[in-house]
């Protein structure tokens, strides 16, 4: 597949010496484009994302305020302390170029986090996080929209926004609207979408854009049943194309049909990295869940 990697800032960052990384080292490496004489030899065996012994800390304050004298006397002078939250631990995996690659886990476990590192939105504390090709990221819902416009001047927005020339955006619009399926709702303004309807716009931008690696995050967990099951067609239609997407969600069942490969994450840090089945089997397991059970597979 083409190696056209987005141009990232690959400097190392500054690390306070209160989040330094693990061993006592201080090197920090953000996202990285690989060496220009590895695209021909390795062309072959190179995987879409690679990540490294990525770690992410950030800092997070906090106010004390256990007793009601505490909380009383708060009001004139704030007790602040700072606490490091450690979201990501010496996370370490391949995603294959081409393929369907799923994220799981519970609430916290540091997934989002993951995304939005080889999205290039948040640096790496330490490690590294090496694409490629071009990353579109489908995030959260309403992410990169304007609610003032409407629905159909989102779509030209988001394509421009993601490189695409007036002509090729006016192109593929019709096709975006349609897959959406929003009727007359296109051209409403998108503060008075719902949640579902933001969903939908959501993944048809992105799925129309020409995607190289296409991230997922909980994006699909708004829509209907058919829009799913639609949502699911068009990404393997993608992958056939030589996409590689990456999906984060609690609907397990979405994973285990989609993706070939699959990584658990737990407390920040890799619990288990295998075929998509094993990882969903020994996570339910661990959760004490029936695989049994009909709900088991829709929203863990």
């Amino acid at each position: 597949m083409d190696a056209d990697i987005t141009e990232l800032d690959t400097e190392p960052a500054e690390v306070d010496a209160e989040t330094a990384e693990p061993n006592g080292m201080s090197r920090v490496s953000g996202i990285d484009e690989p060496e220009p004489e590895l695209l021909d030899a390795e062309a072959e065996t190179l995987p879409a994302v690679r990540v490294e012994d990525l770690w992410v800390t950030f800092r997070a304050t906090r106010e004390s305020r256990q007793t009601l004298k505490g909380t009383l006397a708060g009001l004139r002078n704030r007790s602040k302390s700072s606490m490091l939250i450690q979201a990501l631990r010496g996370v370490s995996f391949d995603v294959p170029a081409g393929s369907v690659y799923g994220v799981i886990g519970r609430n916290g476990a540091g997934k989002t986090t993951l995304f939005r590192t080889i999205a290039g939105i948040l640096p790496p504390t330490y490690g590294r996080v090496t694409v490629w090709g071009h990353v579109t990221p489908l995030l959260s819902l309403g992410v990169g929209f304007n609610r003032e416009l409407t629905g159909r001047e989102n779509i030209l927005l988001g394509g421009l926004t993601a490189g695409l020339s007036s002509e090729q955006v006016a192109e593929d619009a019709w096709m975006v609207e349609e897959f959406a399926g929003l009727g007359d709702a296109i051209d409403f303004p998108m503060r008075t979408y719902s949640s579902g309807m933001f969903g939908r716009l959501a993944f048809a931008v992105a799925a129309h854009l020409n995607p190289e690696i296409l991230l997922i995050d909980e994006a699909l967990a708004a829509g209907d049943a058919a829009f799913k099951l639609k949502c699911m067609q068009k990404i393997t239609e993608l992958c056939d194309r030589d996409c590689t997407v990456l999906i984060v969600s609690h609907g397990l069942e979405v994973v285990r049909l989609l993706a070939s490969r699959c990584v658990w994450i737990d407390r920040g840090q890799v619990r288990m990295e295998a075929p998509a089945t094993d990882v969903i089997s020994a996570y339910l397991a661990d959760e004490q869940i029936d695989q049994a059970d009909p709900t088991a597979l829709e929203d863990f």
